[in-house]
């Protein structure tokens, strides 16, 4: 059987055959490994410390181009029309556990440690790299989208009427940049990885994050070692500057098309193990809980799922002439998106759209449709798109607990005046 490993559920479903687990994967057993992690990773506090904390956010989130969520603040999609291809920095969404951390480039450094690695270091004698060692390594660029695993959880409820737990994201937690960095895998390399390796895990610099009045360290997510040998990026530029504290700086996982949480900001070590790893963010979070899914939950997420939006308000507003340009933007994790079809009369005919503009691999794809509107009143927009794999949006999302991939055609709302 040919299993593709840069896939963290196929690699679950792998190394649970193959017997690197000594049982089955239970919730318990879980929980337990990544509070397990948790204490181990914390032994390094020494060598790892936490930046200061100096916000929730650090960028202005003007009400125009933002809908603030607490440490977490959503791009309005509105603000995307007659821009490029790009989502600017500045109008980026943020997703924040905790708050954006303070980091000094001058003494950051980024240690790989552990038993993946030859002479199993741990870290109290990590491979180091700083700022300026990262710079002098040969640099690729990649555009890609990152996005929230629970982007469009708001639509479980407003469309599906069905209660999750979360950030109630509509649309605006994604966005497309140009990132320019290190592969990790020349990291890797450098530090000595051997083929010993299985899992890889990032750890950013910023605080504890505190669940219920759990400590559960800080933010870190394993990713199977021939998916970090792949595509994975180092990157210290976002748009052809320097990252933004916001978004990382000064160096962040960037894992092209998987979820948003993989793409670890403000990176300060990572962990070369050559046993499986555990963390909450692979166990307690980011999975599927709920009715159709084991007790512990689906395989660990990777890949996110097809969306499509419009470059409108939601409840927009719109002046009555005879006919609207409609524009918007379709993107999936599993590659290029091939077609676009708009619906304006809340789903009883499709027409395709026009698309425009690059369709890099990991991007999103640019589209328009001419409106016929025949008058004043009241509208949904649909927009429902297909992937080069033949997936298509579909009606409803399937409900799980957390809310996450929420990937059915959103019912956009619109009053004609």
């Amino acid at each position: 059987m040919d299993d593709d490993l840069t896939d963290e559920a196929t690699y679950e479903h792998a190394r649970s055959r193959d017997r690197l687990n000594t049982s089955p994967l239970t919730r318990r057993r879980l929980l337990r490994a990544s509070a397990g992690a948790g204490l181990a990773m914390g032994a390094g506090a020494a060598l790892a410390r936490p930046a200061h904390a100096a916000a929730p956010i650090v960028k202005p989130l003007p009400p125009e181009l933002f809908i603030a969520h607490g440490t977490n603040a959503e791009m309005r999609w509105e603000a995307m029309r007659g821009q490029g291809y790009l989502t600017p920095a500045d109008w980026f969404f943020v997703r924040n556990h905790v708050a954006t951390p303070e980091i000094d480039v001058r003494t950051w450094r980024l240690k790989v440690w552990g038993g993946g690695l030859h002479g199993s270091p741990g870290l109290e004698n990590a491979v180091e790299f700083g700022y300026e060692d990262l710079l002098a390594m040969p640099a690729v660029t990649r555009t890609a989208f990152i996005e929230c695993t629970g982007n469009g959880r708001g639509l479980f409820a407003r469309q599906q009427g069905q209660q999750v737990s979360g950030t109630p994201w509509l649309l605006g937690a994604a966005g497309v940049a140009r990132w320019r960095g290190v592969p990790l895998a020349h990291v890797l390399e450098r530090a000595g990885i051997t083929e010993r390796a299985v899992d890889v895990m990032p750890r950013g610099l910023d605080a504890d994050y505190v669940d219920r009045g759990e400590n559960l360290g800080r933010v870190r997510r394993p990713l199977p070692v021939a998916k970090a040998l792949d595509d994975v990026l180092l990157a210290y530029e976002m748009n052809g500057r320097p990252l933004p504290p916001d978004h990382g700086f000064p160096v962040r996982v960037v894992v092209p098309s998987w979820a948003g949480i993989a793409s670890i900001k403000w990176v300060g070590d990572i962990q070369v193990s050559d046993t499986p790893l555990f963390s909450p963010w692979n166990t307690r979070y980011y999975r599927l809980f709920g009715p159709g899914h084991p007790p512990e939950g689906s395989a660990p997420l990777t890949r996110m799922s097809l969306k499509s939006a419009f470059e409108l308000p939601w409840n927009a507003r719109l002046p009555y002439r005879p006919e609207h340009r409609l524009t918007g933007r379709s993107w999936s994790g599993n590659g290029r998106v091939r077609r676009v079809e708009v619906s304006t009369d809340g789903g009883a005919t499709w027409r395709r759209a026009t698309p425009r503009g690059p369709r890099p691999e990991h991007g999103w794809l640019q589209w328009e449709y001419r409106w016929r509107c025949p008058g004043p009143g009241s509208y949904e927009l649909l927009a429902r798109a297909t992937d080069e794999t033949g997936a298509t949006q579909p009606d409803v999302t399937p409900f799980n607990t957390l809310g996450y991939l929420f990937d059915a055609v959103a019912r956009h709302p619109v009053t004609v005046v």
